[in-house]
């Protein structure tokens, strides 16, 4: 029997992952890049369903599905590098993927526990249709639907990401009169559902979200009753890595195109690039980008070597690259004089985009005040 080294399975597992960053980024030039000004306009034009599409036939929202019900059965790790690649271009598709595998990380926590067969099973249609959920905030900020005896939801679930397309969603829900909640799998199409228009947020337009009225509606329990917050926490520092690579693919286009813009643009006869103050700013978002690199590298690296705590690392990641990348996409803006401003050019959505991305799966305050939590707990 051949028995594969530890070295020989870290190179099958670079060659997955450079396969899927080809993917990636093959799918942004061919169908991002055309008509990105169009696209951004979303909700006041038609959404660019093509792309959400193929983003599923190639297998993005299988990544970290089980593979026993047709997923590749990866870690996050994997889905940070597709998101990094394509947030480079287009970082609503980015967080339709992010959105996607959030919901799935969910359920593979909850599955640890319990037997999840039931819902897997309901979400069959993966290969075309990504999961909704509300990637953009996090349970303790929003207003949660309730339970009824029967298993029934109503209520309102605000800003449900990818509900005006998706087929299921995740959804929290308690019990009246408690605290702790649970999380649902609810069948967007059933009775009592109801959808409202999308809604125009501050970036990621092509990753629309809605508000949802629920009216009794069916849904399918996640793992255990009121284990909803011990799932989200979890799901939390394990998507960390993701919404870092968003924001370090936001970064890295942001600073790709301030390089092109100011060695082709002139001023006083020669080229803005060799203007000290502008060769400043390339410089610090240049510096950002790598320091950015050098904390996801370190980030993976603790998840696939299985280090204690790297999750609090995962989740660290998160919010400083994402406090970097607002600073990088500003100053991405600044270097394209007044036409950084304009919808004509691309820094003014990276900027949009950046704050955007700070929001997943929470307020960066709160991550902030979670985090320390947890460093007091297990040091005071």
């Amino acid at each position: 029997m051949n028995v594969m080294t530890t070295q020989q399975l870290n190179d099958n597992l670079c060659d997955e992952r450079q396969a899927f960053a080809e993917l990636a980024h093959d799918l942004a030039l061919k169908k991002l890049v055309e008509n990105i000004e169009e696209h951004d306009r979303y909700p006041f034009t038609e959404l660019y369903t093509d792309a959400i599409a193929d983003a599923g036939t190639v297998g993005f929202y299988g990544i970290n599905l089980n593979s026993r019900y047709g997923g590749v059965d990866m870690n996050t790790h994997m889905v940070a590098v597709i998101l990094e690649q394509l947030s480079q271009h287009e970082a609503g598709l980015a967080g339709v993927v992010f959105t996607n595998a959030a919901a799935l990380e969910i359920i593979r926590q909850a599955s640890e526990e319990t037997d999840c067969a039931q819902v897997y099973a309901a979400i069959t249609s993966l290969g075309t249709a990504p999961l909704a959920f509300q990637s953009y905030a996090s349970p303790a900020e929003m207003e949660i639907p309730e339970v009824d005896a029967n298993g029934k939801l109503w209520g309102i679930a605000r800003y449900l990401v990818l509900g005006n397309f998706a087929d299921y969603a995740v959804i929290p829900a308690q019990k009246p009169d408690t605290h702790d909640y649970s999380l649902y799998l609810v069948n967007l199409s059933s009775h009592g559902v109801v959808k409202s228009d999308p809604i125009l947020s501050l970036g990621f337009h092509t990753c629309p979200a809605v508000d949802i009225t629920l009216n009794g509606a069916d849904a399918l329990l996640i793992g255990s009753h009121g284990k909803g917050n011990t799932y989200f926490d979890a799901m939390q520092k394990n998507m960390g890595l993701c919404a870092a690579a968003v924001s370090l693919g936001i970064m890295k286009g942001s600073l790709q195109s301030a390089l092109q813009y100011t060695a082709d643009r002139y001023q006083g006869g020669r080229q803005i690039i060799d203007w000290p103050q502008v060769r400043m700013l390339l410089a610090n978002m240049a510096i950002e980008v790598k320091i950015g690199e050098s904390v996801l590298a370190r980030a993976g690296q603790e998840l696939e070597n299985g280090c204690t705590g790297w999750g609090d690392t995962s989740l660290a990641a998160a919010i400083h690259v994402g406090e970097m990348a607002t600073r990088s996409a500003t100053d991405g803006v600044q270097l394209f004089g007044g036409n950084g401003y304009t919808k004509d050019y691309p820094q003014e959505k990276r900027m949009r985009d950046a704050r955007q991305a700070q929001c997943l799966l929470g307020m960066v305050p709160l991550k902030k005040i979670k985090y320390i939590a947890g460093i007091i707990d297990e040091n005071i």
